[in-house]
C-alpha cells in the first residue's frame, strides 16, 4: 500500500506549482519514487527526513518548483545536468515535470547512485545516471561537458562545487542552485512553504 494517497500528494505539492497542468500520471510517479524512498532510507541514509508528507514538501515540492521556473525559460528537449543528486533531488521530479528534457544525474556514492538506477528503472525514465564526480565525466575535444542547466541542492562542500559546476553550464545555460541563503545579485526567488530556502537562477554568458 502506498505511503500517501495521489490526492494528499497532490494536496502537498500544490503550494509548490500552484495551477500549472501537470503530465498524465505525474502523480502515480511521484508516489511510486516516494514509496522507493521511504524503503531505501530504511536501510541506507539517504535523507535526513524520515515523515513522508515533509519529505513531499521539502524534497518534491521544492524540486517541483524549481522545474516550473525552469521550464518557463529553457526551450523543450533542453539538457541538464543534476550536480551531486544524491537521492534525486532536484533532478528526478524536474524529469517527472518535464519528461522532455534531457537530464543526467550525477551522484559519485555508491549506494545513492543505485537507489537513483533503481528509480530510474522503476518509473520507466530515459534519465540517465553518471556513478562518479563531475569532475572526471568525459570531455568533448578536450572541453566539459556542458548543458543547457546545472542544478545544485544540499551538495558537500558547496562552495568549492559551484565553480565546478558553472565549468559545466553551457554559454547561455542557466546555473540553478536550491539553497538557504540568497546568491549575492542573483535572480533569487523565494520558495514556497514553511522552509527558509531559496531557489538562486544564474545565467552564464
Amino acid at each position: 500500500m502506498a505511503a500517501l494517497s495521489e490526492e494528499r500528494i497532490a494536496d502537498l505539492v500544490q503550494p509548490y506549482i500552484g495551477t500549472h497542468s501537470t503530465p498524465v500520471g505525474l502523480y502515480t510517479q511521484l508516489s511510486a519514487y516516494l514509496d522507493l524512498l521511504l524503503k531505501w532510507n530504511a536501510r541506507t541514509n539517504l535523507t535526513a527526513i524520515r515523515e513522508p508528507e515533509e519529505m513531499l514538501r521539502r524534497h518534491f515540492g521544492e524540486s517541483l518548483f524549481a522545474g516550473l521556473h525552469l521550464g518557463g525559460i529553457l526551450p523543450g528537449g533542453s539538457s541538464l545536468l543534476d550536480f551531486g543528486s544524491g537521492a534525486g533531488f532536484p533532478g528526478l521530479p524536474i524529469q517527472l515535470l518535464r519528461p522532455d528534457f534531457r537530464i543526467t544525474l550525477a551522484e559519485s556514492q555508491g549506494k545513492k547512485a543505485s537507489f537513483l538506477r533503481e528509480v530510474v528503472r522503476t518509473l520507466g525514465l530515459a534519465t540517465e545516471v553518471w556513478p562518479g564526480r563531475v569532475e572526471a565525466m568525459p570531455q568533448t575535444s578536450g572541453l566539459p561537458r556542458q548543458f543547457d542547466a546545472v542544478t545544485m541542492r544540499a551538495v558537500d562542500n558547496m562552495e568549492a562545487a559551484i565553480p565546478e559546476a558553472r565549468r559545466h553550464v553551457a554559454p547561455g545555460g542557466w546555473l540553478v542552485i536550491l539553497t538557504t541563503e540568497p546568491e549575492g545579485s542573483s535572480n533569487n526567488i523565494r520558495l514556497p512553504g514553511e522552509g527558509l530556502g531559496w531557489l538562486t537562477l544564474q545565467q552564464k554568458q
